[in-house]
């Protein structure tokens, strides 16, 4: 059975089939959004360090946006529940519904049982970069976060300023959680600005230079009361490594703005998923 069969090529060539046909997913509003964005102010602002996470806080409705501020730079999301920690980004689902790389009109869905839009992405200045003849793009969903674990696995010792680190530092610090506790709700990320894909020949996860520039953002209409959570890698925007002390790295800024009172009319927060959770039983 190890050997190829006569028919091998046959059964490569067969079609693919898309897993999760979206025509019946709800589509965003996005001229909804965009109009109530148009009268939206700022209300907060939250600049992450270098090599360190930062949280912050958007009501339902609002708008968030995450800027390179000084220099190309790609940071690791994490997004919760504001209320329910426990509900948070699901990279693996949003990865299934919408690829490997996300841009304006996608969403990032929530975890099981939940299962429920948490953010719309309404506006990407790095939408032009599609997909180059590598197979990169960016903003993956794709990437799990570079971690202390891992590293210790690769090459020995102890690095604290991965995104994983940061993100735990982040969340115990904001919530006072105790740091073994905010560990547990560090979750896969969105890899917000980075450029990725999978090596053609033997399926590698790799990375490449971020065409990121000062200015740039990405922005999101909140769907649900969000704790959102922000590490400025330590790769810098990941032209080489993506765990070091010696990349030159950046702050990323996230902008919180909210709508003039009246501008959403129409819409409203998405409820959890409707499954019974019988499981059969």
């Amino acid at each position: 059975m190890t050997q190829a069969p006569p028919d091998a090529e046959a059964r490569r060539a067969i079609a693919p089939v898309i897993c999760y046909p979206t025509d019946t997913l709800p589509a965003p509003d996005l001229v909804l959004y965009r109009a109530a964005r148009a009268t939206a102010e700022k209300v907060g602002e939250v600049l992450v360090p270098p090599r360190e996470g930062r949280c912050f806080e958007v009501k339902a409705g609002q708008f968030f946006r995450i800027s390179s501020v000084e220099g190309p730079q790609v940071g690791d999301l994490n997004l919760h529940n504001l209320h329910d920690l426990k509900e948070r980004f699901f990279s693996g689902k949003t990865r299934a519904l919408h690829g490997t790389h996300v841009t304006t009109g996608e969403r990032l869905w929530s975890n099981l049982p939940y299962l429920r839009p948490m953010a719309t992405i309404i506006e990407d200045t790095l939408g032009w970069y599609g997909i180059d003849q590598y197979g990169g793009s960016v903003h993956d969903v794709i990437g799990t976060r570079c971690d202390p674990y891992t590293g210790n696995l690769l090459a020995g010792g102890h690095y604290h300023h991965c995104c994983h680190s940061n993100l735990t530092r982040s969340l115990a610090d904001h919530t006072g959680l105790p740091l073994n506790e905010a560990e547990i709700l560090v979750h896969d990320v969105l890899n917000v600005f980075m450029c990725t894909g999978f090596t053609r020949d033997t399926g590698q996860y790799f990375m490449k230079a971020s065409p990121v520039r000062p200015g740039d953002y990405l922005e999101f209409f909140a769907e649900i009361d969000l704790l959102g959570n922000l590490s400025a890698c330590p790769g810098g925007d990941c032209s080489s490594e993506h765990s070091s002390d010696t990349a030159a790295c950046h702050p990323l800024l996230v902008e919180v703005f909210a709508p003039a009172q009246g501008a959403l009319n129409g819409w409203s927060e998405p409820p959890v998923n409707a499954y019974d959770r019988s499981h059969g039983r």
